[in-house]
């Protein structure tokens, strides 16, 4: 184990300091500065090495962390990237975007803050990477089987990865102009530089898998044609129909889904040019969601130069503390400051939105809200508490409905559920046979951790599909929605 006392003598939780407010708000770097490395070490040693590390069972890769702590803590950070990438390919994804089920889950966290896994993970994969310690791994043999894998995100690079490495040829098709999905398009800088995925695929594209970015399947190929072109398909793209509002006034101009405003500032920041894009320079922001997708808005909403900032959340504002009835080592739902919270705006709890109020010219000018109060177990608007807020750009962040359908369903018959995601069977595997299921597009909306092991596991399931049998793991199973404790 790491040091024996570690978690004795060293009971503070640290980790590196974010930047200032005012300095990070001038650019869209990272917020957090490079970590001292005795601090590093002295949180890795906090780790208990338990006999029985709940750690593994909340973070569905089931990643080796009292291992990794433990070499960390050692030094030894060459073996320690080696255990990391045993059971994650991206950690460098995970240790910056993940929520990090597995803190929730540290035996620690029963009476002390809990290790700093998180930080300790993305620490190892940057040294690494800084190191020369992560290198290609090409098959030693190639099966001579094609795969096709639609989608770019987490979880068709993971399932892309696996395979290739397996000795299949694979190609990924992206409709965007880069591969990346939601990791490339949907998360501001400053939260993931995109240097990071540049990096990744590099040492992809040296193990040999092929990336065809502006082909959309279904319009460029149809769906039917991939699947007689290879020998078998993975579906990873994601589940990207957003959740809308339809109150009245939600045809205004100025009212906007989270991702198209997302999308056009990270494009602006790859040097693209976006024609009448939607900022928020010099204009008053209302985000509705409390999400992350709601806190990357109000972060790009602060750098692009805003008025003001109103973060809506239609429920109740949680506790700071694990509330009783999610004990250890539930993952409770905790009231969070994020770096984008940090640096301004304000957030307000128990609003409904009841309607979008226009100018004459046809724009939105203010949102009416109302208190939420709740009846029969339903949230609704309090009568008699309405009130004006001004808006002139307002972003919708409420989650995502499932996966898009119209071409899959018309080119592939192929049955989706009642919630909207595409049917798949215990093995991944739809009714057609040959094509497979992984991520978002068959779970529903998701955390990126679960993305890459449902990647990893699919791409074990497509593995035995080709070759009978199959040495890649297999970390999840469709059904799992947690870990079972």
């Amino acid at each position: 184990m790491a040091d024996p006392k570690g978690f004795l003598k060293v009971q503070e939780r640290e980790l590196p300091p974010r930047r200032p407010v005012a300095l990070r708000l001038m650019d869209w770097k990272e917020v957090y500065e490079q970590q001292d490395p005795s601090q590093l070490r002295r949180q890795a040693g906090r780790c208990m090495d338990c006999g029985v590390p709940f750690c593994h069972q909340g973070c569905p890769l089931g990643n080796l962390i009292p291992e990794w702590n433990d070499l960390m803590w050692r030094g030894e950070s060459a073996q320690a990237i080696e255990r990391l990438h045993a059971t994650n390919n991206f950690p460098e994804f995970t240790g910056r975007l993940c929520p990090a089920p597995c803190e929730s889950s540290c035996v620690l966290g029963i009476n002390q803050p809990p290790v700093t896994i998180k930080q300790v993970e993305v620490s190892i994969i940057d040294q690494a990477f800084a190191s020369g310690n992560v290198t290609p791994h090409p098959p030693e043999r190639l099966t001579g089987k094609t795969v096709a894998v639609v989608g770019s995100g987490p979880a068709g690079l993971a399932a892309a990865q696996q395979l290739t490495r397996a000795g299949h040829t694979v190609a990924v098709f992206e409709r965007d102009d880069r591969i990346g999905g939601l990791l490339r398009y949907g998360i501001p800088d400053f939260k993931m530089e995109k240097r990071h995925i540049d990096t990744r695929l590099a040492q992809m594209q040296a193990e040999g898998t092929r990336f065809r970015a502006g082909v959309e399947i279904g319009v460029d190929i149809s769906w039917s044609d991939l699947k007689s072109r290879y020998d078998a398909v993975v579906v990873a793209t994601g589940a990207m129909v957003p959740r809308d509002l339809p109150i009245p006034g939600r045809d205004l101009l100025g009212v906007h889904f989270a991702m198209d405003y997302l999308v056009q500032a990270n494009r602006v920041g790859a040097g693209d040019s976006v024609p009448d894009q939607i900022t928020a320079e010099g204009k008053h922001v209302v985000v509705l969601g409390g999400g992350d997708t709601g806190a990357d808005c109000i972060g790009t909403a602060h750098r692009q130069g805003a008025l003001s900032v109103t973060n809506l959340a239609i429920g109740k504002q949680p506790p700071s503390e694990r509330p009783d009835h999610q004990p250890w080592p539930m993952s409770p739902t905790l009231f969070e400051v994020s770096s984008a919270h940090e640096e301004g705006g304000e957030r307000v709890y128990l609003a409904s939105t009841v309607e979008f109020l226009r100018n004459e010219a046809g724009e939105v000018r203010a949102i009416r809200v109302a208190e939420t109060e709740y009846l029969d177990g339903r949230r609704v608007p309090k009568s008699g508490t309405e009130r004006e807020i001004p808006a002139d750009l307002v972003l919708l962040a409420l989650g995502f409905t499932g996966p898009e359908q119209d071409t899959l369903a018309v080119q592939l018959p192929i049955p989706f559920e009642d919630n909207g995601t595409i049917g798949r069977d215990g093995d991944y595997q739809t009714s057609e046979s040959g094509v497979f299921v992984a991520g978002d597009a068959g779970r529903g909306q998701s955390l990126i951790v679960w993305a890459i092991a449902e990647g990893r596991a699919a791409a074990a399931a497509v593995d035995r599909y080709l070759e009978g049998e199959t040495q890649l793991p297999s970390p999840v199973r469709p059904t799992d929605r947690a870990i079972a404790l």
